[in-house]
């Protein structure tokens, strides 16, 4: 490749011979040079870049720090907030544990009490109402709402406290009703010796009975007039196959001339519970029942206990709620 070069000496012109290897060599040159000005250039313009990026405003570093406190706040809060609510939520499982035994409780009392189970029915919500108040109501705060639960834990404690006592005098009521001797010791008979003087079916003299004999038929039922437990039951001197409860507070019944005996000592009895069959073991003239009472050791009258029985029999109180 040639070349031709004008130079002002001599006004003279000349040509220069040169190979393709050695231009191409030039230009790689050339652009080396031009790349290496380039990135020089460029790694200027990024230093002072970063110069200006680490001049921050200082209304940028408030606004930044402000963000971050109220991070920390709402943090704080979300905490607090939580932790009112766990301690609602263990309330308010205390409170439903109490609710749900002031249920039982309650039903207890319905069962126990003779209420009408319809009016007294616990496991339903209370019917309730009222005008609508949406416009004019207000949402509770958290203090008021906690101030609410602990009124309302106050007054079920109390409400249990006092259900509670109200059951133990229903339970002693129950209990003294089941122990008082009340009511006849057979179903079916007839009274055929009173308490008092009378003439001795054996003798014809005069001499005093300590109980009331009912007669009846051979072999039927003989109940206990009370709750209580069996401190004697068999043959006994006059009295033929006996039967004696102790029924506590001071208070023995007596069943004799029983034809067969049900029971045996320290048997506990339910009040109306079959004891004996009747017979006419004993000193006796025939199928009948020897019923005698005792208070604290002295034999009385049982007329006013049957007496009362025959009252509450013929005058039942009503039970409502």
């Amino acid at each position: 490749m040639n070349f031709i070069l004008f130079t002002g000496f001599r006004n003279r012109t000349g040509t220069v011979k040169l190979s393709l290897g050695l231009v191409l060599s030039g230009l790689l040159l050339l652009l080396g040079m031009v790349s290496a000005g380039i990135g020089w250039a460029g790694y200027k313009m990024g230093q002072q870049h970063a110069v200006a990026a680490a001049v921050v405003d200082p209304a940028d570093l408030m606004l930044q720090a402000a963000l971050a406190d109220q991070r920390s706040t709402i943090a704080e809060a979300r905490e607090q907030t939580q932790q009112h609510l766990d301690a609602l939520a263990l309330r308010l499982g205390q409170m439903q544990s109490h609710i749900m035994r002031l249920d039982a409780l309650g039903e207890r009392l319905t069962k126990v009490g003779m209420l009408d189970e319809d009016e007294f029915n616990f496991s339903a919500v209370p019917p309730i109402g009222g005008l609508d108040a949406s416009n004019t109501s207000e949402s509770l705060a958290l203090d008021e709402l906690l101030a609410d639960l602990q009124r309302m834990s106050q007054i079920i404690d109390d409400r249990e406290h006092k259900l509670n006592f109200m059951e133990e005098l229903i339970m002693n009521r129950r209990l003294q009703q089941e122990i008082y001797p009340a009511g006849r010791p057979i179903k079916k008979g007839w009274i055929s010796s009173h308490f008092g003087y009378r003439k001795d079916p054996f003798t014809g003299k005069k001499a005093f009975h300590h109980g009331v004999d009912f007669a009846g038929k051979k072999g039927s039922d003989v109940f206990s007039v009370a709750a209580g437990v069996v401190s004697k039951a068999g043959r006994q001197n006059g009295y033929g196959y006996l039967v004696e409860i102790n029924h506590g507070n001071g208070y023995t019944t007596r069943y004799a001339h029983n034809g067969e005996i049900l029971v045996k000592p320290g048997d506990r009895i339910a009040k109306a519970q079959v004891i004996a069959k009747m017979g006419s073991t004993g000193r006796s003239t025939g199928p009948h029942v020897h019923f005698e009472v005792l208070q604290n050791g002295k034999k009385v009258n049982p007329w006013k206990y049957l007496r009362k029985s025959a009252a509450k029999t013929a005058n039942p109180k009503k039970r409502s709620g």
